[in-house]
């Protein structure tokens, strides 16, 4: 299926101009694609353009319907749209269409929930079981937990962490720099508990890095680890704590944000803390803080029935 002009268009602004990342840029893609797909068939030709004349607020509707006939989740279709309305955003911004016909189109009704995490029990266990493994003093041992201290201690995304480098980390202050999403970037602090880990983990790095490799986290050949293998890393962990099992590496990153408000932490640190750039990304957790307190309620006060 050729790329229409509009949606090349459109992917170069996300990948030049916003900076978005490659996955996010193919993402749009995938949901552009299969917007034109149905519309071919929804119009019944092949000439239709993008305009309100052809592409309007009842072929969207239909679009969604489309979907949820085919059985994909609320959270599925309400991505799709997204990406149409902000292409039809975009292509309204850059007057080549009167008006954004996905602006009024209302997106399914999404329940707010928190993505899974740990608890502050299972996270003790996990980072027992990696003391276990790096005190073995191997460089998959120490990186291991250098991997794990900087996820839940820093909160970093995976991205974050896989393109940190040696000289990210600002051991004086305890900081270190990060690029987030959108190539942005922004300072985190660095517990001492991850400042040890991952003074232990260059021990074993240094024995197999050559000159010039800038990667903090870094294979047995010297060359940069891969986010799959710093997954594989993170889950082979989890998988030894009954509570961690079947969570992926991104639950630490959720642990730390809501240990964090748990703890009484003020919700706009923790957005800056996280890189959110909008506050209510950050206000899930404190739909989760209010959860537990009624839950705590409930279970403890002898007249809460």
């Amino acid at each position: 299926m050729a790329e229409r002009p509009e949606v090349a268009d459109f992917l170069r602004h996300l990948a030049d101009e916003r900076q978005l990342a490659e996955n996010t840029v193919k993402a749009y893609r995938r949901d552009l694609q299969e917007l034109e797909r149905f519309l071919d068939e929804y119009l019944g030709r092949d000439g239709w353009a993008w305009g309100d004349e052809d592409v309007d607020r009842l072929a969207l509707r239909a679009f969604l319907g489309s979907m949820t006939r085919r059985g994909l989740s609320k959270r599925t279709v309400a991505r799709k749209l997204a990406s149409a309305r902000t292409f039809f955003s975009f292509l309204h911004f850059d007057e080549r269409i009167p008006s954004n016909p996905g602006r009024t189109v209302r997106a399914p009704r999404l329940e707010r929930r928190l993505p899974g995490h740990l608890t502050q029990t299972d996270v003790g266990e996990v980072f027992e079981h990696a003391e276990r493994g790096a005190s073995e003093n191997t460089l998959a041992g120490t990186r291991t937990l250098a991997i794990l201290e900087l996820l839940y201690g820093s909160g970093l995304r995976l991205s974050e962490l896989h393109g940190m480098d040696i000289e990210s980390i600002d051991r004086r202050i305890g900081q270190a720099r990060v690029l987030g999403k959108g190539a942005k970037e922004r300072i985190v602090p660095v517990t001492d508990a991850a400042l040890r880990a991952v003074a232990r983990y260059e021990l074993r790095r240094a024995e197999v890095v050559g000159a010039g490799e800038p990667a903090l986290l870094v294979n047995a050949s010297g060359r940069r680890l891969s986010r799959r293998s710093i997954q594989a890393s993170v889950r082979g962990c989890l998988e030894h704590v009954a509570g961690a099992r079947g969570l992926s590496t991104h639950a630490l990153r959720h642990s730390f944000a809501t240990h964090l408000m748990d703890a009484g932490a003020d919700l706009l640190a923790v957005k800056e803390l996280l890189g959110h750039v909008s506050l209510s990304t950050t206000q899930i957790y404190t739909h989760t803080s209010k959860d537990r307190l009624r839950a705590v309620y409930r279970d403890a006060h002898p007249r809460s029935e």
